[in-house]
């Protein structure tokens, strides 16, 4: 199981975004210089939950900024981009890397109204524009004098440029927070990321996922590929003891939680707009969902607790996971001591268990 971090800075005020931006490149860069697998980026817009807003931008300076570690979006909103602008930035992006890109598409945020409001986009159309978007960037990579006619864009493209770096263009992958769309990715024997869900849905989706792809036709050799390629989140807070890490991490994740329905409710209250609500049991209410569970999104403890959550989480089988390191509002020494534990206790710590584990 690989191991990666979810770049997803919050600087709640304006003033703090400088800062914030600033120590996201050095926590990047960190994660580099200790090995790390991967870091991912998210799209967020208006609110300040992600400081740095845009993936693509961010992306080209990790490029610059770190010299082995793959960087991948979880995602990018594709309805609010043009899938040409969008292609070429790419390139642009698996140039500069040479290679290190993972381009990572989803339809765009199914909480944030806002978001949509702001690039003047029917959320309706945000599925239909994905979709679509994936056809016309493959095609844009691959294809000379292409000519495309769709129901969003009416597209002819000479050839684009810069060239991919990777042949025949950067790897893609897309989001699925549901079940059937996940369905979908595995009928068509793809890889996928999964949001933050509790285990036993993990392990659900995964048994799933894998009879599935068997049921369409693709072979052990082929499943177990993309199921290596395929990432889970998981938030994760890590300290000497256990007592600390949950002292300390648990507010942050709170603070994260709290601070990432703000601006949904206030477009609520002052506009009347959200997304579509939630369905509800027989109670009335609506169970909270896995991101916003303590127990259920976020990993916390010392390395050998911490080590030993992982392992349990290795035997559902996934490829990797996507791991937040930086929670709410923390000092960055906090969130770099994490790190640092995770890459030289709880990564070594994993491995002993899992190699005692097989034999």
């Amino acid at each position: 199981m690989k191991f990666s971090n979810f770049l997803f800075p919050m600087a709640d005020k304006p003033e703090n975004d400088e800062r914030i931006i600033d120590e996201t490149l050095a926590e990047a860069k960190l994660c580099d210089d200790l090995g790390m697998e991967a870091l991912w980026l998210a799209e967020h817009h208006f609110d300040g939950n992600c400081a740095y807003v845009d993936p693509v931008s961010f992306a080209a300076a990790l490029a610059t900024a770190t010299k082995q570690i793959k960087i991948g979006f979880a995602v990018a909103q594709m309805s609010l981009h043009h899938p040409i602008r969008m292609a070429e930035q790419m390139a642009m992006v698996d140039n500069l890397s040479k290679g290190r890109l993972i381009v990572g598409l989803g339809r765009g945020t199914a909480y944030n109204i806002y978001d949509y409001l702001g690039y003047g986009i029917d959320p309706d159309e945000a599925q239909e524009r994905l979709l679509e978007s994936e056809e016309i960037m493959i095609k844009a990579w691959t294809t000379e004098e292409l000519e495309h006619k769709g129901k969003y864009w009416d597209i002819y493209l000479p050839i684009l440029r810069p060239a991919c770096y990777t042949k025949p263009h950067p790897f893609m992958i897309r989001a699925c927070s549901g079940e059937e769309s996940m369905l979908g990715m595995a009928r068509e024997g793809k890889p996928f990321l999964m949001n933050v869900q509790t285990d036993e849905v993990t392990q659900h989706r995964m048994d799933l996922y894998r009879k599935t792809m068997s049921d369409s036709g693709f072979d052990d050799a082929h499943i177990a590929n993309a199921v290596d390629q395929t990432w889970v989140w998981r938030n994760i807070f890590i300290a000497d003891t256990d007592a600390e890490a949950e002292k300390l991490g648990v507010p942050l994740f709170e603070q994260q939680r709290d601070q990432r329905g703000k601006m949904r409710a206030r477009v609520l209250a002052e506009r009347g707009e959200a997304m579509a609500k939630a369905k509800t049991g027989e109670t009335g209410t609506a169970p909270a969902p896995a991101r916003n569970v303590v127990q259920h999104s976020l990993i916390c403890g010392s390395p050998e607790t911490v080590a030993e959550r992982l392992a349990a989480i290795d035997k559902i089988g996934v490829g990797g996971l996507i791991l937040q390191f930086r929670l709410g509002q923390p000092s960055y020494d906090i969130v770099e001591n994490s790190i640092k534990l995770f890459m030289e206790k709880v990564a070594p710590e994993f491995q002993k268990r899992t190699a005692a584990a097989a034999e």
